[in-house]
């Protein structure tokens, strides 16, 4: 089973993407400099506005969850997994962890990149405050 979820977020100045452990995409308009783990803001959805067979799928350890980034011509791709504590019930955001620890935020576990690991070129293009970001989630049970 294959299910997508599209999310249209926005860049911002203050995004450093220097996190070693998450990244988190927010519906929140606004970034200090203390959210080194923010990589796109204004998002269209949160954890709660996610599909329900979305949700029903990432509880599932067997669950594997890909995140596509893209800004402007540059692309990442993270891998992680699923976990059957995932409630997805945050209503503003959403994060991807390297740990195994899991909140209402978590969207996915034992993530293969964090913010720090993103390419320089996306990471320069998340800086720029009217740059459209596309984040694609798809988990495969």
């Amino acid at each position: 089973m294959r299910v997508v979820e599209v999310i249209d977020a926005w860049g911002h100045p203050n995004i450093s993407a220097k996190n070693r452990t998450t990244f988190e995409i927010t519906r929140d308009d606004h970034l200090t400099l203390r959210g080194d783990c923010i990589i796109a803001i204004k998002a269209s959805k949160g954890a709660k506005d996610l599909s329900e067979e979305f949700k029903s799928s990432v509880r599932s350890e067997n669950a594997t969850i890909t995140i596509i980034i893209e800004a402007g011509t540059s692309k990442d791709v993270v891998v992680g997994r699923g976990h059957p504590h995932l409630t997805l019930s945050h209503p503003h955001d959403l994060v991807v962890r390297k740990s195994t620890y899991v909140s209402d935020r978590t969207l996915a576990v034992g993530a293969n990149k964090t913010a720090f690991n993103f390419s320089k070129n996306l990471k320069i293009e998340l800086q720029k405050p009217f740059q459209k970001v596309t984040i694609t989630l798809i988990v495969e049970v």
